[in-house]
């Protein structure tokens, strides 16, 4: 997933944030590079570049697509492969397999390994408490929510400080929360403060491996990981522009980007539109949060008008939300500053009327700031059929969750 957007006040400004997450190979060649202990192999193209990595690598392998989506195992994404004729043929049989939308492009072929024990460990930006938080658990292997809902004392939490960092000491307070097994103990702590070099040196927000397991020989390792890097460092970071990958952008995001818009593709129900990054991430949480009443209604999408939100930015971005077949409903969100609301109000009377019949799905429209009374009273009056207005931001994630699970 990738956020580009400009803003942070309502207005267009230097803040750029874009989080770029990484495919599972290229979160295990960055461990790889700072010491982080992995299993040998390599990237696929092809089946016979699969083979012959294979040939390069002890046997059995794991031959496993690379797509940025979860439920690879259950769709046929990953395949053990006896020797490299058998890599071969598993190779062939997952490039090109459409998971969940994703077309499988690439294949990782690495070393397999038996597993004795398998456990979870992450650090990333808790946005919610301003600060890094480690996350640790000896319950690894499975869906981190489930066990922090049913088995919360089975997950530990640390803050971390970040201008301290994680040191021997800290990964041993992490670890020890956790109850690693003593066997394994001064090795996680070892990987605990390797991980956190990654998570630090390479500007990241997320660092998470799960499962970090134990072989049968007693030896750690980092068998998945997922790693999301943060652009606002790419000043500092030149070499990770060549971790993206362009060829396998979502469709809609590359519309946006033809008609530079700041736009995301989510997994959810409810489009967003607003204006500046802070407020559209908000209104992310604040549209899943209001969503669980409704069946666990998710965000569609992260879309950052910025502060120009005339009838063409308007537009184009309406245009682009409901060319998706998931989203149910809209929900745009602004706040008035240098763009007053009634300019707002008129891009959205004026966008509609340009969409004309492509504009089938309901809008709710919360207006907050500059000239906020005028700008309502222009929706009030042009009295569209799909637009309601709500005067709360909570209230207003409300109805379009609502709507979306109508």
């Amino acid at each position: 997933m990738r956020y580009n957007a400009r803003g942070g006040d309502g207005e267009t400004g230097g803040l750029r944030c874009l989080f770029v997450d990484l495919f599972e190979y290229q979160a295990r060649d960055l461990l790889a590079s700072h010491g982080v202990p992995v299993l040998p192999g390599g990237v696929a193209e092809t089946p016979e570049e699969a083979e012959a990595i294979a040939r390069e690598i002890a046997q059995p392998v794991v031959v496993k697509a690379q797509v940025k989506v979860g439920g690879r195992g259950k769709a046929g994404g990953v395949k053990l492969a006896d020797n490299p004729e058998d890599a071969r043929a598993r190779a062939q049989d997952i490039l090109g397999l459409d998971i969940k939308g994703h077309i499988t492009h690439r294949v990782m072929v690495a070393q397999a390994s038996d597993i004795a024990e398998e456990y979870y460990f992450s650090y990333l930006l808790d946005r919610s408490n301003r600060t890094f938080l480690a996350m640790a658990s000896v319950a690894g292997g499975m869906d981190i929510e489930e066990v922090a809902a049913t088995r919360p004392d089975e997950l530990a939490k640390v803050p971390i400080d970040a201008t301290v960092g994680v040191d021997e000491a800290k990964a041993t307070e992490i670890v020890d929360a956790a109850n690693f097994p003593a066997e394994v103990r001064d090795q996680v702590i070892a990987i605990a403060v390797q991980l956190w070099e990654v998570f630090s040196k390479e500007d990241a927000t997320l660092v998470e491996v799960n499962p970090l397991a134990k072989a049968p020989d007693g030896t750690v390792l980092a068998l998945d990981a997922k790693v999301t890097l943060d652009g606002n460092a790419e000043f500092r970071q030149p070499e990770h522009a060549a971790l993206e990958d362009a060829a396998s952008a979502d469709p809609l995001e590359a519309a946006a980007k033809e008609k530079d818009l700041n736009y995301v593709k989510l997994e959810g129900e409810v489009g967003i539109i607003g204006n500046g990054a802070g407020l559209v991430m908000s209104t992310l949480d604040v549209v899943a949060y209001a969503g669980e009443e409704f069946g666990g209604v998710k965000p569609a999408n992260f879309l950052d008008i910025g502060g120009g939100a005339s009838a063409e930015v308007m537009g184009n971005g309406l245009h682009i939300i409901l060319s998706d077949p998931a989203v149910k409903s809209v929900f745009v969100n602004v706040f008035g500053g240098i763009t007053s609301c009634d300019a707002v109000a008129n891009g959205i009377v004026s966008a509609l009327q340009h969409l004309g019949d492509e504009a089938t799905k309901p809008l709710v429209v919360r207006l907050d700031g500059n000239n906020v009374e005028e700008g309502r009273r222009i929706l009030a009056e042009a009295n569209h059929p799909l637009v309601t207005v709500v005067d709360t931001m909570d209230g207003a994630a409300r109805r379009a969750a609502e709507l979306a699970a109508a």
